[in-house]
């Protein structure tokens, strides 16, 4: 197995799969996203694997999909063969994308996230399709792409978090810390970022003493009780509606200057009227806190 954008390693019953460009703060390319399907897939076919961990190498788990070249001139694989000319094309090009991601919702053996750093837009809809996602607590999680560039092409959002929350962070797209994400269940433990490794070695380990037929039954059930209440149609309908909300004209506009003055202006044209761009009032309380103790 020849991986360019990943490094994967397999040891006491844990295979560990690490985003590897960390230059780019592992942001999802093509090529990165072919090559995670393949690690998820061998995983799945090792008998001496029972649990995956998920994370990224340098500051960051993935700082998103990697938009470094122009939306209407990106496809999967870089092919221009369907092109971006139509919604349908868009949605097709999604749906491509999408397939390569659900190997985390239909592999039989369980992948714990380790997120740090930023878990940001595409980097949230990997770790959210994860069975279970452990973060440090300074870390920022959020989809700031719905202010001007689309929605999630994956959304397991409103089930973890319900209705209110999911519309509270994608009608904004502010982000939250890895505490705030732990108290409304957006992920299953925060902890310090110097103990992270050991909160989620702690966690597989105990996975790994357990045969992975088990560990199997026990993933499956909860997700096709999920697909039950309709999660796995939710997937499809989400790159649809991405395809539609690439229909907008703020999604036009971020292009533009994208393409005329830079993807940096346009990011500051995206959110710089957002200020911080943080969601709980309880970071914002600990904020003011941290700046009177300073003063």
């Amino acid at each position: 197995m020849e991986l360019t954008n990943l490094l994967y390693a397999v040891n006491d019953g844990k295979a560990t799969i690490t985003l590897n460009r960390p230059e780019k703060l592992n942001a999802l390319s093509g090529p990165l996203l072919r090559d995670l399907n393949e690690a998820l897939w061998e995983a799945d076919n090792d008998r001496a694997v029972h649990v995956v961990i998920l994370q990224g190498a340098g500051r960051a788990f993935s700082a998103g999909y990697d938009i470094s070249v122009p939306y209407t001139d990106r496809t999967t694989d870089g092919a221009d063969y369907r092109g971006m000319r139509t919604l349908d094309d868009d949605a097709w090009q999604l749906e491509r994308s999408q397939r390569l991601r659900m190997a985390l919702w239909d592999m039989h053996k369980p992948v714990i996230a380790k997120i740090h750093g930023y878990c940001l837009a595409g980097g949230t809809d990997i770790a959210l399709l994860c069975d279970i996602v452990i973060a440090a607590d300074d870390c920022l999680i959020g989809f700031p792409p719905v202010r001007a560039q689309g929605g999630p092409p994956n959304h397991m959002w409103l089930y973890n978090v319900g209705p209110q929350w999911a519309k509270r962070l994608l009608m904004t797209g502010d982000s939250i810390t890895g505490a705030d994400a732990a108290s409304i269940g957006l992920v299953l433990q925060a902890v310090p970022a110097d103990d992270l490794d050991d909160a989620v070695d702690e966690l597989a380990n105990k996975m790994a003493m357990i045969d992975h037929e088990s560990l199997a039954a026990q993933k499956r059930i909860v997700n096709l009780g999920l697909e039950l209440m309709g999660a796995r149609t939710l997937q499809r309908l989400a790159a649809e509606m991405d395809a539609r909300a690439h229909q907008s004209p703020s999604v036009v506009e971020f292009n533009r200057i994208s393409g005329e003055q830079g993807l940096k202006s346009a990011l500051e044209w995206r959110d710089s009227k957002f200020g911080d761009g943080r969601a709980s009032t309880e970071y914002q309380r600990r904020k003011q806190a941290q700046e009177e103790r300073n003063r």
